[in-house]
């Protein structure tokens, strides 16, 4: 019989953390919840490796590389617990983490989905890029975390272990309400990888639920895994969806100022990777806004009058320029923002 809770483990490629972070996992989860490995057509030897180590995990082998949301998307089809975990391969989960995400989520019957407190593996003191201790954006779409803006990240010293609402969860390691994921058709298969979690829980909110941070629950993170920062394949992913995004989701009536300013914003940022030496990193801007283009025209357009949550989610947006506060004003921690 399956128990409530199925922990999701997308892998491509994964054996070394496998090896490292799969037998505290199954230590630490496997008296509330399902195992479930989702392999990406790995090509080195990951599923021989589980198949001979742990033969009572389940694997799903989906037959090509469709990246991260394709992947889960294939998986969590096959799926049917109450509640989905989505896990990176390279974090490590302590042993209390289960508990404290699915109370929150039994509790607040208004939840959709849930992040744990991300914290960094390799400097265990402060948060980890990925999530830290809950996502937001600032009016223009540009993402940041409590605990982590842009590249500055926080110790953490307790600032921030409130159970609240936070504007989106992070992939690292979810949880979500398996009907929620399957009624909004679960990540959306065009961003394949990077902000997919972002536009899962801007479309959570629009569906009239809410994104928590539940403190009470830390894992560790190493990050990185799949690309490298440098990488200008990141780079191309991170700005052509995060157009995507806001062409998506955000109010109807402001789209278009929205996008207009993200073109100087963006121009600016492709001659920043220039000047600096990165001409592929440059080149990965301006390819990014050409394949927005061309993927926003497989959107229905919406309205406010489709969706009248529009106003309250955009209450969550942190309504000022996160760029100008780090960069001008040298606001580099989350509580020196000003939401007013």
């Amino acid at each position: 019989m399956s128990k409530r809770i199925a922990v999701v483990i997308l892998v491509w490629n994964n054996r070394k953390y496998l090896e490292e972070f799969l037998p505290s996992v199954i230590e630490y989860s496997s008296g509330l919840a399902d195992i479930v490995i989702a392999d990406n057509a790995s090509t080195d030897d990951s599923v021989f490796y589980l198949e001979a180590n742990f033969p009572s995990i389940r694997i799903i082998r989906n037959k090509t590389n469709e990246g991260f949301t394709g992947g889960y998307n294939t998986a969590l089809r096959q799926v049917d617990n109450e509640y989905f975990v989505l896990l990176n391969s390279d974090v490590k989960v302590t042993e209390n983490w289960l508990h404290p995400l699915i109370e929150l989520m039994d509790k607040q019957t208004d939840a959709g989905a849930c992040q744990p407190k991300i914290l960094s593996y390799h400097k265990p003191e402060y948060f980890e890029y990925a999530g830290a201790a809950g996502g937001f954006i600032d009016k223009y779409g540009y993402p940041f975390c409590r605990g982590r803006i842009f590249n500055s990240l926080e110790k953490d010293l307790h600032q921030y272990d409130d159970t609240r609402k936070i504007f989106w969860a992070s992939g690292a390691c979810m949880m979500i309400r398996a009907t929620v994921y399957k009624e909004l058709n679960g990540l959306d298969d065009n961003f394949f990888a990077h902000m997919e979690e972002i536009d899962l829980c801007w479309r959570i909110q629009l569906a009239g639920k809410h994104v928590y941070f539940c403190p009470d629950s830390s894992v560790y993170h190493v990050g990185g895994g799949s690309l490298h920062k440098s990488n200008p394949q990141k780079t191309y992913l991170n700005f052509r969806n995060n157009l995507l995004l806001i062409y998506k989701n955000a109010a109807p009536g402001k789209v278009k100022s929205i996008l207009r300013i993200r073109f100087f914003l963006d121009a600016l940022a492709s001659l920043l990777f220039l000047f600096s030496g990165s001409f592929s990193d440059f080149k990965a801007v301006w390819k990014a806004r050409r394949d927005y283009r061309r993927l926003k025209s497989s959107y229905k357009p919406i309205t406010t009058r489709d969706n009248p949550n529009f106003v309250s989610v955009d209450l969550m947006l942190y309504p000022k320029s996160i760029l100008w506060d780090y960069y001008v004003c040298v606001r580099k921690i989350f509580s020196s923002l000003s939401w007013n």
